[in-house]
C-alpha cells in the first residue's frame, strides 16, 4: 500500500476503519508532507492512546475476579440491583458470569453511563457472558418483606437461577451469608468489579424498559423520565393524582397517605 499515492479522503477512511496499521504504513504517514494527513494521523494516534487507556481501565476492573481465579474459583458471578430507592415500580436484580478479562468498552457503574452506552453494553454482555439472569421483585413483595429483605431474596434467586453454577460470587454492598459458594461483598462494587458492573447494567436496562411500559399505562406520573424515583416532578404528580398500583405503599410519603389509590 503506497500512502503517497492515496488521496486524503482515502487515508481518512483507512484511519477510521483500522485500529492496527503496519509499521511501514505508520512510517509513511509520519513522513507524509500533507498537513491534512498529519492532522488525521495525529487524531488516529490520540484515539489509539485513549483505546489503550480504556482497555487498561477495564482490565483493572477484573482485579477481584483474578484474585478469586488464582484461588481456583473460575466461574465468578457478579450481582447487583436496580430500583432500590425508587418510590414506584419493581426491583430488578441482575446476575452475570463473564469470561475473566473479557473486554467490554466503557463498562462501569450503570448510573455513570448514558442510555446509549447502557443499551450497547446490555447487548454486548448478553453476547459474551457465560450466563446472565435477572429477577423481577414485584411491589407487593417489596412492601411485604421491606426493600432490604426483598433485595437479599432477589439476589439469592438470581444466583440460583444462573444456567451455570458459579464457583464464587461478587456482590454489590450487601452480604449473602447463606450462599453455598464463596462470596465477597464490595462497597461500590459496580464501579470496581466488571462482573458486578455488568450485573448492574442488566438490571438497570431491564428495569428502565419496564418503567417505559408503565409510563404508557400511567402517563400522568412521568415514569419514562424519572423511572419512579422521588424527583420534584414525580412528587408533584403524586400530590396531584395520588399513588397508582405500582407505587410502593411501604415508602414515604406514600406510607403516610394510607392505601388510597386513584
Amino acid at each position: 500500500m503506497n500512502v503517497e499515492q492515496m488521496t486524503v479522503v482515502e487515508i481518512a477512511k483507512l484511519l477510521e476503519e483500522n485500529n492496527l496499521l503496519s509499521i511501514a504504513i505508520i512510517n509513511s504517514l509520519k513522513q507524509d508532507s500533507r498537513v491534512s494527513v498529519s492532522r488525521l494521523f495525529t487524531k488516529w494516534k490520540k484515539r489509539q492512546e485513549q483505546n489503550l487507556l480504556e482497555k487498561q481501565r477495564v482490565q483493572g476492573l477484573y482485579k477481584q475476579e483474578r484474585m478469586l481465579a488464582a484461588k481456583g474459583y473460575n466461574l465468578i458471578a457478579g450481582v447487583d440491583e436496580a430500583g432500590r430507592g425508587s418510590l414506584a415500580g419493581p426491583l430488578i436484580v441482575g446476575a452475570v458470569i463473564l469470561p475473566i478479562g473479557c473486554h467490554l468498552p466503557s463498562i462501569n457503574d450503570s448510573k455513570k453511563l448514558s442510555v446509549k452506552q447502557r443499551e450497547y453494553l446490555y447487548h454486548a454482555i448478553k453476547e459474551v457472558a457465560i450466563s446472565v439472569q435477572h429477577i423481577v421483585i414485584d411491589i407487593d413483595v417489596i412492601d411485604h418483606l421491606n426493600i432490604y429483605n426483598a433485595t437479599i431474596s432477589g439476589m439469592y434467586d438470581a444466583i440460583n437461577k444462573l444456567h451455570q453454577r458459579p464457583h464464587a460470587v461478587l456482590i454489590d454492598a450487601v452480604p449473602l451469608p447463606d450462599l453455598e459458594m464463596h462470596s465477597l461483598s464490595l462497597i461500590g462494587g459496580d464501579a470496581v468489579s466488571a462482573s458486578i458492573g455488568a450485573a448492574s447494567i442488566i438490571a438497570k436496562v431491564e428495569r428502565d424498559n419496564l418503567m417505559q411500559e408503565y409510563d404508557k399505562q400511567f402517563p400522568q406520573y412521568g415514569f419514562a423520565k424519572h423511572k419512579g424515583y422521588g424527583t420534584v416532578e414525580h412528587l408533584k404528580a403524586l400530590q396531584q393524582f395520588g399513588p397508582c398500583r405500582i407505587h410502593r405503599r411501604s415508602f414515604e410519603p406514600i406510607k403516610s397517605w394510607g392505601r388510597i389509590e386513584r
